[in-house]
This record gives C-alpha cells, structure tokens and sequence, in this order.
C-alpha cells in the first residue's frame, strides 16, 4: 500500500525523537534507518531530507558502494 504523500511529510515530526535515537549508535543510511524503523525506505527518505534541511542530521562522509550517505546527528549548542 502506498501512503499519500502528504500524510508521510506531516509524519516527520512524530519520527523524529526516534530517527535521532537510531543515530545515537552512530552514522546510518536511510535503508538501515528504515530498517531500525520499520518503515519503507522511501517514506523515510523524505524524513531524513526534512531533518537535513532543518540541521537536525548531517551527511556523514563519501556515499556506501550502493549509492547511500551516511547520516550523523547534529548536536545544536546553546
């Protein structure tokens, strides 16, 4: 089943806590985040853009062989 797409962006905020939780343990990339989540990567795609563009994560290093960058918590001071 595929979700609308604007259901799946208004959820980024609710999976959010839990996307920095599985960053804890280090770099991830979508795929193992979505793993960790249960959710299809796709959908977990599009949270992980939002947190990039919010400065909540960071690419972390050169893409995996499969095309894939890593993503980093970033801690904001202050």
């Amino acid at each position: 089943m595929v979700r609308d797409l604007r259901e799946v962006i208004r959820e980024e905020m609710v999976h959010r806590d839990k996307i920095m939780e599985i960053l804890r343990d280090g770099p991830r990339t979508v795929p193992e985040i979505a793993g960790a989540m249960g959710y299809p990567p796709h959908e977990v795609m599009f949270w992980v853009m939002g947190m990039r563009k919010y400065g909540f994560v960071a690419e972390s290093g050169e893409p995996t062989g499969e095309g894939y960058f890593r993503y980093q918590a970033v801690t904001k001071e202050g």
